[in-house]
């Protein structure tokens, strides 16, 4: 059923009720005045019947009936109704509109008028006239003449009107009527829309109050309607808003907190329905997925991401009472090792709406595992095999070459070569562990220094390698360039790269070294025209001991702790280092630092 407004269903009821009140008071009003009509009319047509009656008793005795008929033609014709005399045996004495010679008897057998007033009453009928051929009303009256037994009825005078002129006084008394009904039914009916639209506008003004707070919209009071039941009501919607608006904000709020908390996680939280569809994740999820958090919100984990093991976690936590863990392997731009623990999620009724996982990437730990383990494997192959030597060098002293003054000099020569080369490798250990210690307790002690000073140390110092092999050291640097640097350290940076650059070029290949001021930077290059590295060990060159070719590095006397220690003196001077090598065209290694003011306005002079 089609809903209707409160006015309209007020106004037309009312209405309705109004117009039946209405037709009911004017049906018995017409009766009423009808009735009242006709029994004034009758009582007028009797009265003018006793004033002809009065004169007639006068003519009766003398035989006069020419005279009676004469009476009733003066006197129809001066009150416009029809006057006729008769006698009790119903001859017509007189009449107002015809000759009663000519007229038939009026018996009290057809004419009921005329019997009533023999029976002693006043006489009254509604008939059609024969001889007028129309409608008539008829009141008839005694007249009376005494005796010496009492009165009797010596003739029966009669009045009558036309029906139809009576009918038109009632109609036209019916239309005035009708009219005032109408005018009055108008005057009720806008009463009616006044208390329909009295009773629907606070009510409406209410409605129009609930819809701005199911809106959120809490600025504005409710109007206070003029009813009291509407103005009860208004204020209760005024607190019940009160509430709404405190349990929202109370909401908000915590529904604030809550997602600053998440965004805040490093974890991230992932949580899904009973059919593993997204729920909720925050950013760190969404990060640690690849994922985008608004787009995967309702859709199933498996259309966001191939991972079986991932999924038979999370059906494994929706299928258990227990909270349940495991590991994940992402594979992606990069392997991302992941720890997944979840567990059932229940509503207020403690039913099972899901399920919660709390995703914690442990890449960078597993990366540290396997660097800690690669170093001590690393450390323990490198420092074996001077061990070893000496060991077996001794013990073949010990055997009896000792006496032997030939093989007991090639024996110690090996002895004190891999006792150097055991106390390098600690030395370097050493050396790296005080950058990081240095590093850790805050940072080295920098000051703004010269570069073109700390390469010319550098350059100086691995120049005696350089000629050995007929290497030349080209040098480029600006005096004027200069960085916050600690000077010793960042020389003994530079002099890895060229002792690295020198050891792996082939003799008479030129060695650069050069510094310039670049976007901002201070910019070191070594460059060599050695055998190159393939692009897959750019990454782990600077790890402790790595080694693209472990033989040929140690027939170069290196510890493998060069380009590590590299790496941590300029991470401590808050730069980083990059590579630019193939094989076969040779390597470019540089130090990128901050650069200092003089340095900025010597790379604008240049520009």
């Amino acid at each position: 059923m089609r809903p209707q407004r409160l006015f309209w269903q007020l106004f037309l009821s009312h209405a309705l009720l109004l117009l039946v009140v209405m037709a009911g008071v004017t049906w018995l009003s017409n009766r009423s005045v009808q009735r009242f009509y006709m029994e004034e009319t009758k009582a007028g047509l009797a009265a003018h019947a006793q004033l002809v009656a009065g004169q007639v008793a006068t003519l009766l005795p003398d035989g006069a009936y020419a005279e009676v008929d004469s009476l009733c033609k003066a006197w129809g014709s001066a009150i416009g109704m029809r006057i006729t005399v008769i006698r009790p045996d119903g001859l017509v004495l007189g009449d107002s509109h015809e000759d009663p010679r000519l007229m038939e008897r009026h018996g009290a057998a057809d004419r009921a008028e005329v019997g009533q007033v023999l029976q002693g009453e006043t006489g009254a009928a509604i008939r059609r006239s024969e001889t007028l051929r129309r409608s008539m009303l008829y009141v008839a009256v005694p007249v009376l003449q005494s005796r010496q037994t009492g009165d009797h009825v010596a003739a029966v005078v009669r009045t009558a009107l036309p029906l139809s002129a009576v009918q038109e006084t009632l109609r036209a008394l019916n239309i005035g009527l009708l009219g005032g009904s109408g005018v009055l039914a108008a005057l009720l009916a806008l009463l009616s829309l006044a208390l329909a639209r009295r009773i629907s506008r606070p009510l409406e003004a209410l409605r129009d109050g609930a819809e701005r707070l199911s809106r959120g919209d809490f600025s504005r009071r409710l109007a206070q309607p003029g009813l009291t039941e509407a103005r009860g009501l208004a204020e209760s919607m005024d607190r019940m808003a009160a509430q709404l608006r405190e349990r929202l904000d109370l909401v908000t709020r915590q529904r604030n907190e809550l997602e600053t908390i998440l965004r805040s996680m490093t974890e991230g939280i992932l949580a899904v329905d009973l059919e593993q569809r997204v729920v909720t994740m925050n950013a760190a999820a969404a990060r640690i997925l690849s994922v985008s958090a608004e787009e995967a919100a309702g859709r199933p984990v498996h259309e966001l991401l191939r991972n079986p093991p991932l999924q038979a976690l999370i059906e494994r936590a929706l299928g258990s009472a227990e909270p349940v863990e495991g590991d994940v392997v992402l594979h992606g731009e990069g392997e991302r090792h992941l720890e997944v623990r979840g567990a059932i999620l229940r509503d207020r009724e403690e039913r099972e709406i899901g399920a919660l996982l709390v995703l914690h990437d442990v890449s960078r730990l597993r990366q540290l595992e396997r660097m800690r383990s690669d170093f001590v494997a690393n450390v323990s192959h490198e420092l074996k095999t001077p061990v070893t030597a000496i060991q077996g060098a001794v013990e073949t002293l010990a055997s009896g070459a000792i006496a032997d003054p030939e093989a007991a000099e090639r024996f110690l020569s090996i002895l004190a070569r891999q006792a150097g080369r055991t106390e390098a490798i600690i030395e370097d250990l050493l050396r790296l562990s005080r950058i990081e210690e240095e590093a850790g307790r805050g940072g080295l002690e920098l000051e703004p220094g010269s570069i073109e000073m700390v390469l010319a140390g550098a350059v100086q110092a691995c120049q005696a390698g350089a000629r050995e092999k007929g290497i030349e050291i080209e040098f480029d640097c600006p005096p004027e360039l200069e960085a916050r640097i600690n000077p010793p350290l960042l020389e003994n940076a530079v002099a890895n790269l060229i002792d690295n650059a020198v050891k792996y070029s082939a003799s008479g290949g030129p060695v650069r070294v050069s510094a310039a001021a670049h976007g901002g930077e201070v910019l070191i290059t070594v460059n060599d025209q050695g055998c190159g590295i393939d692009q897959r060990f750019h990454e782990r060159i600077f790890e402790r001991f790595f080694r693209v070719d472990r033989s040929r590095g140690r027939e170069l006397g290196g510890t493998g702790l060069g380009l590590a220690i590299v790496k941590h003196i300029v991470l401590a001077h808050g730069g980083r280092v990059t590579v630019d090598s193939a094989p076969g065209r040779g390597s470019t290694f540089g130090i990128v630092l901050p650069c200092t003011t003089r340095a900025a306005r010597h790379e604008l002079a240049d520009s």
